[in-house]
């Protein structure tokens, strides 16, 4: 990776979500892309709820091992666990993995490998949360309660029970390119307001038995418990998310249909857990096809067709400048990065309540 293009994807942004990007990185670490054999690039989804009260004291030993290893990624702590994806070699996982069971609590963490043939992060962070998914409701602890955990290889029997509701927790930009056969829609945006669908939407008299799936698993364990809360009895969730459905289900005998959705660079993955055929709006960050990128409505870092329509005159004028500027910085085969850094950042502040509003005016179409 060339100077110039690290420098373009700190201004494009991070693709954690199609409206929210990570800020305040607690150390932003520029290495050449040698440092790790972009041909086997191994990428660790983890996460574990534990009691963690001293976890302000794991950040910076957590981070020096990350640096040390050449791993990339983010990684959030907080008093209820850790959570967060995390790339580099096969040695550099395996290193992080054994040093994350040697801390008190972090022992067995739940996590899913995947590979991709280049370093979809391009930052290194471990960030301390109030919570490590957040879904805004006071008391919620799956380590007091949480669903019936099933297998991969018992989902299939399950959900295919006409009894069972079957509820998708992701995000509606999530679900739009894939989710399981028959799968409810909850069309959130953000898993905040995942509590105000299940108010409107369930009731614990009618609606006797649910299935919940999320991309990891993490999501499930809070959505599940909330559920338990709320009087729900027969509460079950994917053990380990699509993700783990994915690598365990041969593709022949899969319910999914589509591609996943994933929170770094390669946008999406299939049923092989390889790179799918979706990139991303540098606009809106909502995922969009080869079709979607031929059409008259997208223009490469200004818009695509999710919004067009959305995009206010001066965040249009912005987002033709920061492309002209990035392609007159490849042009010159040249970027001064250093200084810039913290400048950047700052643009990009300033930018996410502009993509916020874009991608609220998106939904209201």
């Amino acid at each position: 990776m060339t100077q110039v293009e690290f420098v373009a994807i700190l201004l494009l942004g991070s693709n954690l979500s199609p409206v929210v990007t990570i800020y305040d990185a607690l150390e932003i670490k520029l290495l050449p892309a040698f440092e790790v054999d972009m041909s086997q690039v191994v990428v660790c989804a983890l996460y574990k709820f534990v009691s963690l009260p001293h976890f302000e004291s794991i950040q910076k030993p957590l981070l020096n091992v990350m640096i040390d290893k050449d791993i990339k990624g983010t990684l959030l702590l907080a008093s209820e666990g850790i959570n967060g994806t995390v790339a580099g070699s096969q040695d550099a996982i395996d290193d992080l993995l054994n040093w994350l069971n040697t801390q008190p609590g972090l022992d067995n963490i739940v996590h899913k490998l995947s590979f991709d043939d280049d370093m979809p992060f391009y930052r290194t962070k471990v960030k301390l949360k109030k919570e490590i998914v957040t879904m805004g409701v006071e008391g919620i602890d799956p380590l007091k309660v949480v669903g019936t955990y099933v297998k991969p290889q018992d989902w299939n029997a399950l959900i295919s029970d006409p009894d069972v509701i079957l509820v998708d927790t992701r995000n509606e930009y999530e679900v739009q390119i894939g989710t399981f056969k028959n799968a409810v829609d909850p069309k959130t945006n953000t898993f905040r307001e995942f509590p105000a669908y299940v108010k409107e939407n369930l009731d614990p008299s009618k609606h006797k038995k649910i299935a919940m799936f999320c991309t990891g698993g993490i999501r499930c364990e809070k959505s599940t418990a909330y559920l338990k809360e709320q009087g729900f009895d027969e509460v079950y969730h994917l053990e380990g998310g699509v993700l783990k459905y994915l690598e365990e289900i041969k593709q022949e005998e899969s319910l999914w249909q589509g591609e996943c959705f994933v929170f770094d660079n390669r946008v999406a993955v299939n049923h092989d857990l390889e790179k799918g055929q979706y990139d991303q709006c540098n606009a809106c960050r909502m995922p969009i096809t080869e079709s979607e990128k031929a059409s008259e409505a997208y223009v490469q870092g200004v818009s695509c067709p999710h919004c067009i329509d959305s995009i206010s005159d001066k965040q249009r004028q912005r987002f033709e400048e920061r492309e002209r500027q990035m392609q007159l910085a490849e042009k010159r085969g040249e970027a001064h990065i250093g200084s810039d850094v913290k400048s950047v950042i700052q643009i990009r502040r300033s930018e996410k309540e502009s993509l916020k509003q874009a991608q609220l005016e998106l939904n209201k179409k």
